[in-house]
């Protein structure tokens, strides 16, 4: 499987301030990434999945659609491949005058900072479907922005960013984030 070069990839970057108890992109100032159309509409769950086992930045854990809950993780970023359909999301809490409402697709990859509220606003075509992914060694939680969180939310201060790529390797748009 042959993924669109780095050099012709389409990345829309965000920024999206902290909101009630949710930190955002605020806390560690690195963007919601969205790689536009990174994998071929040809590509199978399975193929994207060993594309990123073998680039050896995170592990792919799960394949499902996104929770219609706002929720965020405190304890590591998170990857996002589209591995099927299309649907609008929201990130940065409903709420948020500047949170953002993109529409993605099969083939695009979803790069969300620890911090980041996140959820499913609507399944446009049925069937929508993600491959999560995170960092190597690291284990997700789920944060919904609500009181007793905070000492969570203080620990993504501390995280660290990629080394690498979690798509491209030793190049990439996650490592042009500072």
């Amino acid at each position: 499987m042959t993924i669109n070069p780095v050099k012709s990839l389409r990345v829309s970057s965000h920024q999206i301030p902290s909101h009630n108890l949710l930190p955002n992109t605020a806390i560690q100032n690195r963007p919601l990434l969205i790689y536009h159309s990174a994998f071929p509409l040809s590509a199978s769950a399975s193929s994207i999945e060993t594309h990123l086992t073998n680039i050896g930045v995170v592990n792919p854990q799960w394949r499902f659609t996104m929770y219609s809950t706002t929720h965020f993780h405190s304890t590591c970023h998170e990857v996002l491949v589209i591995s099927n359909g299309k649907a609008r999301l929201c990130f940065g809490g409903e709420s948020n005058p500047k949170k953002i409402e993109p529409v993605v697709e099969k083939g695009d990859v979803i790069i969300v900072p620890a911090g980041v509220g996140h959820r499913l606003l609507e399944d446009i075509e049925g069937g929508f479907e993600m491959i999560g992914s995170y960092p190597k060694g690291r284990h997700w939680d789920m944060c919904y922005g609500k009181e007793g969180e905070e000492e969570k939310i203080k620990d993504i201060e501390h995280l660290r960013w990629f080394h690498r790529d979690p798509v491209y390797g030793d190049e990439g748009p996650t490592l042009n984030t500072t």
